[in-house]
């Protein structure tokens, strides 16, 4: 969608027509993509981000909202949480997305963003007297009447872990502003790990750790266009990628969905005055980034959505292999239930308890967000294991689609692949290579890797948990159940 369109997108066809003909400068495996739609490597990706549209057609109840802003229904993901329900009701469409996609649908970063930029714009603007927030409120605005996809861009290459920003050897490691007139800023750098950014409509920077005084430039928050001059993507290599080329589809595991993640650079990238909520207030960079991963965290029950599917996927190949109704089958699918309820509850539980900010936009618990966070870190790995045990060796030395498709050995594989009389071979293959995908192949970049890295790596999580757990609280009430006095 061109920043000059101005019509709503409905449907998941109306949202993946709106991507074509934008002339992004996208590079894949060393060649620059024409089109990205197109592309037998991204399109999966596109058709996850096209079902949080057809979603809201068909659930509205559950995929869009009322919008505070203005009253119309919206979709959710464009919706600034004004209750503790909005924020479970968040919930239950990630759970169901990840259900529908088995993968990352991309847009929970830019949601995120958008609730957290309204309660820090609000502060900033009574800190500072800026003109942010009403800024934001009228881009919110606009986002949601075309019904747009936003990508939140966080997070910088960071270079020497040991320095701030401002003492990098190369001061573009960090996202910032280069230059400042009466139009706008001018900004350089990359941000890594870009979830969706080539399938979004417009990009939100914002800085991504605590900046002190000396960094002021690195303290920028801006909207730009996905397309807007100067921006070059360069796309994520994943694990099984080109098999998406291959002419069978049995060897994709997940052949309709996936993710996507790209390396964004900005080199000397125009944001106009109205589109810039931070320029320079150092202070607040540690708030927005706290904000943002309080709701990031316990969005992670997106997660458990695509656990329910590889539990589904475990249960399948131990029936097809007829050991289904074994007792320690049966607990290890009990286990794997017990695991993705684990960082559902926990999520959801965050949301329940959220509170409302100065602006009157809606902050889930941050303990128990941190929580849910840390618990994905872990137990997703722990799902692919038991996954990948009751799937058996084949997950990982099953031979090509090919060769089950040649006259040489395809008769081979037919025969010393059965299983049971009722279950097809090519069945099997399928739900077999699902896992693959899943545990080893292409969407365990975003069930695996990226619940270990995204918002915020284990000790991130570790140290919000520390900073919260009140321990000072906690021992005042054993002493007072042991009846010890404090001198």
């Amino acid at each position: 969608m061109t920043e000059q369109a101005s019509w709503p997108l409905r449907s998941g066809d109306d949202y993946i027509n709106s991507l074509r003909g934008r002339d992004l400068n996208v590079y894949l495996l060393g060649q620059r993509v024409d089109e990205p739609v197109d592309h037998p490597i991204i399109r999966p990706s596109i058709n996850a981000v096209a079902q949080t549209y057809d979603l809201a057609l068909r659930e509205p109840e559950l995929a869009t909202a009322i919008s505070s802003l203005t009253g119309e229904r919206v979709n959710r993901f464009l919706h600034v949480a004004h209750s503790a329900q909005d924020l479970v009701d968040q919930n239950h469409m990630q759970r169901k997305l990840g259900q529908l996609t088995g993968t990352c649908f991309q847009r929970c970063v830019g949601m995120d963003a958008l609730n957290a930029l309204y309660s820090v714009t609000f502060e900033i603007d009574q800190a500072h007297a800026t003109p942010y927030h009403a800024r934001l409120r009228a881009f919110i605005k606009m986002v949601q009447s075309r019904n747009c996809v936003i990508g939140g861009a966080m997070t910088d290459p960071k270079g020497d872990r040991s320095k701030a920003p401002h003492q990098q050897t190369d001061p573009d490691l960090f996202l910032r502003v280069v230059a400042r007139n009466d139009e706008g800023v001018v900004i350089r750098g990359a941000k890594a790990h870009q979830t969706g950014c080539i399938n979004s409509h417009w990009l939100i920077v914002m800085p991504t750790m605590r900046l002190g005084p000396e960094d002021r430039d690195y303290a920028v928050i801006g909207a730009l266009p996905v397309e807007a001059p100067g921006i070059t993507y360069i796309y994520g290599r994943q694990s099984c990628d080109t098999r998406s080329m291959e002419p069978s589809t049995l060897d994709r595991g997940n052949p309709q969905y996936a993710g996507q993640e790209a390396l964004v650079i900005f080199d000397d990238v125009f944001i106009p005055w109205e589109r810039v909520f931070m320029n320079g207030e150092v202070e607040f960079a540690s708030m927005l980034v706290e904000r943002f991963t309080c709701y990031h965290r316990r969005s992670y029950v997106c997660k458990t959505g695509v656990g329910d599917v590889l539990i589904g996927a475990a249960a399948t190949v131990a029936d097809y292999n007829g050991v289904a109704k074994a007792s320690h089958i049966r607990d290890k699918l009990v286990e794997m239930t017990h695991l993705n309820e684990t960082i559902y509850g926990t999520g959801i539980a965050s949301s329940h308890q959220a509170k409302p900010t100065a602006s009157g936009a809606y902050l889930n618990d941050d303990m128990l967000a941190n929580v849910c966070k840390h618990h994905v870190t872990k137990l997703p790995y722990e799902l692919g294991r038991l996954a990948q045990d009751l799937a058996g060796g084949l997950v990982a030395t099953l031979p090509s689609a090919a060769d089950l498709e040649s006259d040489a050995v395809g008769a081979l594989l037919e025969k010393f692949l059965k299983t049971r009389d009722d279950v097809d071979v090519r069945d099997r293959w399928k739900i077999l290579r699902l896992i693959e995908n899943m545990t080893l192949g292409r969407n365990a970049v975003g069930y695996l890797t990226e619940s270990m890295h995204g918002a915020g790596s284990p000790q991130a999580q570790r140290i919000q948990i520390a900073r919260g757990m009140q321990l000072e609280f906690k021992q005042q009430l054993a002493k007072r159940l042991a009846q010890i006095e404090e001198p």
